[in-house]
């Protein structure tokens, strides 16, 4: 089991050429093809204008502008993947913002990777929620990059969240392919409740991994933090350098109401972090 197909969302932010050089060494990795996206955000600029002729000459002209920005991002691209060595690449240009133009896209990969939301970098074919409306909606399992910090080849040391619950599940099948390459896999069980994971925490969960061939420590921790605070605490004791976790695990409802541990790691993440939901 392997990625065949690596979508990497790309734009004119600071920290697109990490983004895709990171996609680049998993690609070649695993003998993947490289696919990179750059969105206009056209349509949005459109209907909020609600001229959707587009005659108004200070309109044109911005669109114009947004699409010369997403043509260089793709220049930018090709000449980056050149010189890192991938075999396979393609790129693309939508009309979308990134949601729309990425969240179609993504139902034709195996892997997505964008960028966490960065407040003090807006662009504008990227709404606020860009992540998590991927986690949510593409059906792909979504690789966020943090916008500080540098990770080269991550997946040696990686640190799985589990709580039994079926996201969790899913993101954890849907990692396997960087799981049997690290050199020792840590599952935390953060706040145990019996009626989930039985007499033995983490039991199932490991042999599951070890048929899979994947090196593992399972790890239980009893603590008065939220569980999304304990997990960058754990993961920084751990020097871990990949979490991955389930996305959403109760309704985005209750989430955004009461935080939940995918919101604390969607803003505070500082190492990457595969979601799936």
């Amino acid at each position: 089991m392997t990625y065949k197909t690596i979508l990497v969302h790309i734009d004119d932010t600071s920290r697109s050429p990490s983004r895709i050089q990171l996609a680049a060494q998993l690609a070649m990795k695993q003998d993947a093809h490289l696919l990179a996206i750059a969105d206009t955000g056209v349509s949005r600029f459109i209907y909020q204008d609600g001229n959707i002729n587009g005659v108004d000459p200070s309109l044109l002209s911005h669109l114009e502008y947004l699409r010369e920005r997403a043509t260089q991002n793709v220049v930018d691209f090709k000449i980056q993947a050149a010189k890192l060595g991938v075999t396979s690449f393609s790129s693309e240009i939508t009309q979308d913002d990134a949601c729309g133009g990425i969240g179609l896209r993504a139902r034709y990969c195996d892997l997505v990777i964008v960028g966490q939301t960065n407040p003090d970098e807006a662009s504008p074919a990227v709404m606020d929620d860009f992540p998590e409306y991927m986690i949510l909606n593409s059906g792909r399992p979504v690789l966020i990059i943090p916008y500080a910090g540098d990770f080269n080849q991550p997946g040696k040391r990686p640190l799985i969240a589990w709580d039994g619950s079926r996201a969790a599940t899913r993101a954890i099948t849907d990692a396997i392919p960087l799981l049997r390459t690290a050199d020792l896999v840590n599952v935390a069980i953060v706040n145990p409740k019996g009626d989930t994971h039985g007499e033995q925490p983490g039991a199932d969960i490991a042999a599951y991994l070890a048929r899979h061939g994947i090196k593992l420590d399972v790890s239980v921790h009893n603590t008065k933090l939220n569980t999304g605070n304990a997990l960058l605490s754990l993961a920084s004791d751990l020097n871990s350098d990949l979490m991955v976790m389930g996305g959403y695990g109760h309704s985005r409802f209750r989430e955004m109401i009461m935080g939940g541990a995918t919101r604390t790691i969607l803003e505070s993440m500082t190492i990457p972090t595969l979601m799936s939901h």
